[in-house]
């Protein structure tokens, strides 16, 4: 009798300590958010990005391997604004999963940050419009800063044991990004007023940071390929007035960009827009590093 009260002892103390070792599983739909929720739970949180650089965040299937993700998920961690209309709703419904919109295990970033280009209308003849604003929110730096207070409510709700640890890790990663985003600033201040060309709107935030303007896109409309009647008509706009960068994602097509580069001798480059969308862009402080020098790199004006 003694030995197996013993045995049932331990084993109650091993679930006990399990529980408290428990770590917080969260469902990530792009890398920016997987990265920032490691900078803030540490050891505490498991992650998973379900998407990756070269991936079109608004074209994912809901395939059978993200269902099982988000159905065992803790939080929900997301950009929102429409980004992932296209496949996240469906995801969850299938995962039948206790994270929905409206509840504390779901955090959609563009809920708690300042939204750019809100349409005063909305129509499809307009191409692929957000209703509810640009959301790409996490390309500006305060934003993120915004999203990891926000996180670290939620994750300390979620796991109130270990409410302090997150604590912790809010004010180190603050003080780090803080002290990050004084020197980008200055590293970038010889790109202010420079103009660009995007693909997508995708960098609408980087360049309102870095007060950049974005004078032409290579879609006609937003989520339209380019054009050939397109393409010309920027050419022409171009020789006019020309432009000191052709930007895209990693995960865009580089035909159009290139096809405009070679005929205006723009220089056309890929900035990593998410985490690992280039070389050395492994975090979320080296995409912001990375993203402004290969920009400077590009300008001989602005490489000072």
């Amino acid at each position: 009798m003694k030995t197996y009260l013993g045995i049932l002892v331990v084993a109650l103390l091993c679930a006990a300590t399990r529980t408290v070792q428990a770590e917080v599983n969260i469902f990530a739909c792009e890398p920016e958010w997987a990265a920032l929720a490691e900078e803030i739970g540490g050891g505490k949180v498991k992650t998973f990005a379900a998407t990756h650089a070269r991936q079109d965040p608004h074209h994912i299937r809901a395939r059978p391997s993200l269902i099982a993700k988000a159905r065992r998920a803790d939080l929900i961690l997301c950009s929102g604004a429409g980004l992932e209309q296209g496949w996240l709703p469906i995801l969850l419904r299938k995962a039948a999963a206790d994270v929905q919109p409206g509840t504390k295990g779901y955090l959609a970033a563009a809920e708690i940050v300042p939204i750019l280009e809100k349409p005063a209308v909305v129509d499809r003849s307009l191409g692929d419009v957000h209703p509810e604003g640009n959301p790409h929110v996490h390309l500006h730096p305060q934003n993120i800063l915004l999203v990891a207070r926000e996180l670290t409510k939620r994750l300390e709700s979620i796991d109130a044991t270990n409410a302090a640890f997150y604590r912790g890790r809010l004010k180190g990663f603050t003080s780090r990004w803080n002290q990050a985003m004084e020197n980008w600033k200055e590293k970038a201040s010889s790109l202010k007023g420079k103009t660009v060309v995007v693909h997508h709107r995708a960098f609408s935030y980087f360049l309102n940071w870095l007060d950049i303007k974005a004078v032409a896109s290579l879609e006609p409309k937003p989520g339209i390929p380019p054009t050939t009647s397109h393409l010309e008509g920027l050419l022409r706009q171009l020789k006019a007035k020309s432009a000191d960068l052709i930007i895209r994602t990693p995960y865009e097509p580089d035909k159009a960009s290139a096809w405009l580069s070679g005929k205006t001798a723009i220089p056309a480059v890929v900035l990593p827009y998410t985490i690992d969308g280039v070389a050395e862009s492994g975090s979320l402080f080296a995409l912001f590093d990375r993203s402004i020098s290969l920009f400077k790199g590009a300008i001989p004006s602005a490489a000072k």
